[in-house]
């Protein structure tokens, strides 16, 4: 079977969808399909994250992801509004609990001014009136984090893309493409599929993606599982903010915060190890393919050995469930062992160079009529809807023929 369009999307997650609208609602005569490996879309990075909208406090001034984000934040915001998705601007607080984290906290409020975003320096004794839970020498404040629902809110782009028309096909793994001056042909384990233009957001396979379509990709994707708790016994009003550490420069990942959530509760994560598998949300998650592929990448390695402290001890905090508490209580000294439930894992897709470089903005592969969206890591979700009018005005401005208006 062969199925013709005039634009074809690989990959149902929050960018792929948003991808999906935006283009839809751009070109309303075109014949728009979306393809999906799994059997719905948000199935994993868009429906394991933490759910927070980010303000966009920590990105260099001049990335996409300062500019993304900075976008985001009222687009996603007017977006729940407009069909009823939850979502709640409860704001951050940025905590330092020693004196060089104060210093680290003064540097990371003038990023996050030079990059327009608000943010406010709160005092020990103004911290204790926000936050009587928490310990803390000093804070800062960012009024619009919020958090929602991002599964919903994928689920609802879906659900307005096939009302509109769209055809959104779940069960269609993609396995190999060919790309020539008339047309891209893209071949799935059941069908043939022929489009004038495609997308591509393969999220945690991106790299292969790309690589089926014939290009390098130019990094790995090697996977790292974000371990979560939910927390028990203790009040509603435990916290009436997120809650993060100040990022320690040594270290890739932003730390374990309290977060929060949109339907109710708190949870404290994530920490960030190797996953045995790309989707592999259980430590007995293994795929010998994945595994074999980050093991035998040498980009891998490099990274290890850069970040070899940052590893050791993220290791340590997943196999020690008193070392994972004592992050929190650095911050939250009324959390107990007792209080660490279980909750589900997400898994980052994280872009790693051949020289071992973590690829930390948003990255795309575009030929003549293929984009292709390579690294996409957080705030990737917040941003999605700046991030989708950016895909479809690079697409539009391919070497290919102008698609119809």
């Amino acid at each position: 079977m062969t199925v013709t369009s005039d634009i074809l999307i690989v990959g149902s997650g929050i960018i792929g969808m948003a991808s999906a609208l935006e283009l839809q609602s751009r070109h309303p005569d075109a014949r728009i399909t979306v393809l999906e490996k799994e059997d719905g879309p948000a199935r994993h990075q868009s429906g394991h994250n933490s759910g927070v909208i980010h303000a966009g406090v920590y990105y260099a001034p001049g990335s996409l992801k300062a500019q993304f984000c900075r976008e985001g934040v009222p687009a996603t915001q007017a977006f729940c509004d407009e069909h009823k998705i939850p979502y709640q601007r409860i704001g951050k607080l940025i905590v330092a609990t020693t004196e060089p984290e104060v210093g680290r906290m003064e540097k990371l409020g003038a990023r996050a001014r030079q990059n327009g975003i608000e943010i406010q320096d709160v005092d020990q004794t103004t911290l204790r009136l926000m936050e009587p839970h928490i310990n803390g020498l000093a804070a800062l404040y960012s009024p619009s984090t919020g958090i929602t629902d991002y599964q919903r809110m994928t689920q609802v782009m879906a659900d307005l893309f096939v009302a509109r028309g769209g055809t959104l096909l779940y069960n269609e793994r993609v396995v190999a493409a060919t790309e020539t001056p008339q047309q891209v042909s893209v071949r799935t384990t059941t069908a043939r599929y022929e489009a004038d233009r495609v997308v591509t957001c393969g999220g945690l396979h991106s790299d292969r993606v790309i690589t089926a379509f014939g290009h390098k990709p130019g990094y790995r994707v090697v996977p790292f599982r974000g371990e979560f708790f939910r927390l028990i016994n203790q009040p509603e009003d435990l916290v009436s903010h997120l809650i993060y550490p100040v990022p320690d420069p040594e270290r890739p990942f932003l730390g374990v915060h309290l977060t929060r959530k949109i339907k109710g509760g708190f949870t404290v994560g994530p920490n960030a190890v190797l996953a045995f598998k790309r989707e592999g949300y259980r430590l007995t998650d293994i795929s010998p393919r994945d595994l074999a592929e980050t093991l035998g990448y040498t980009g891998f390695w490099r990274m290890l050995a850069m970040n070899a402290a940052s590893a050791a001890s993220e290791l340590s905090a997943s196999a020690s469930k008193q070392i994972y508490l004592k992050r929190v209580r650095k911050y939250c000294s009324r959390i107990r062992l007792k209080d660490l439930a279980p909750y589900p894992a997400g898994v980052r897709a994280q872009a790693v160079s051949p020289s071992g470089k973590i690829i930390d903005d948003f990255l795309f592969v575009q030929s003549e009529r293929c984009l292709h969206v390579g690294n996409a890591p957080s705030p990737a979700a917040t941003s999605c809807l700046p991030i989708a009018k950016h895909i479809a005005d690079q697409l539009e401005a391919g070497q290919a023929p102008t698609l119809a208006a």
